[in-house]
């Protein structure tokens, strides 16, 4: 499959061919930074099971905790459209944001003034060092895709995502869209 050269606010979608690899299996990766020295992207798709009360037991909320990749999984990050409600947010591109005020975070979550459809929390992230990426790309390890989501694609349903882009896709990806996590489950 052609695809385009990666960018900051791109999307890395993880082929079919890296079955087996456990950290990015049918992973959807937001990338947050590419440039010379390498990327930093966060996996939108793999749910933890916590909440941020879990982490952070004086925040009462129910949010959802996601995998961001295996980089620093003992560190807590943010992506969120609401730059004007968290200082010092960094964009990444198209009305998405990377990091800012983490106090601030806490308490508009704490006045109810924010929810899942303006941020998602991740343990950890996805790193590549310089060139390493481009290795991935040439072994076909993952399609990159535009964001045509934007900002949106904070509120997409992390069950469906890989799937409904391997029909998207067409052709021999139609298959895989049905194909069981494990193939020894077939």
């Amino acid at each position: 499959m052609i695809t385009i050269q990666p960018k900051k606010g791109n999307l890395l979608i993880a082929e079919p061919s890296i079955i087996g690899d456990v950290s990015f299996n049918r992973s959807i990766i937001l990338l947050a930074d590419h440039n010379n020295e390498g990327s930093i992207g966060f996996i939108l798709n793999k749910p933890l099971d916590y909440t941020i009360s879990d982490l952070i037991p004086e925040l009462d909320t129910k949010m959802r905790v996601y995998n961001g990749g295996p980089v620093e999984q003992d560190n807590l990050y943010f992506i969120h459209k609401i730059p004007e409600l968290i200082p010092d947010s960094v964009e990444i591109s198209l009305g998405i944001y990377w990091g800012g005020d983490f106090n601030k975070v806490a308490e508009l979550i704490a006045e109810n003034k924010i929810n899942e459809k303006s941020i998602r929390f991740f343990l950890g992230y996805s790193g590549w060092e310089a060139n390493q990426l481009n290795e991935e790309l040439k072994s076909n390890s993952w399609i990159v895709t535009e964001n045509i989501y934007k900002k949106s694609i904070i509120e997409k349903d992390y069950e469906t995502f890989w799937k409904e882009k391997m029909l998207e896709f067409g052709g021999e990806y139609t298959i895989w869209s049905n194909a069981p996590e494990d193939p020894s489950f077939n």
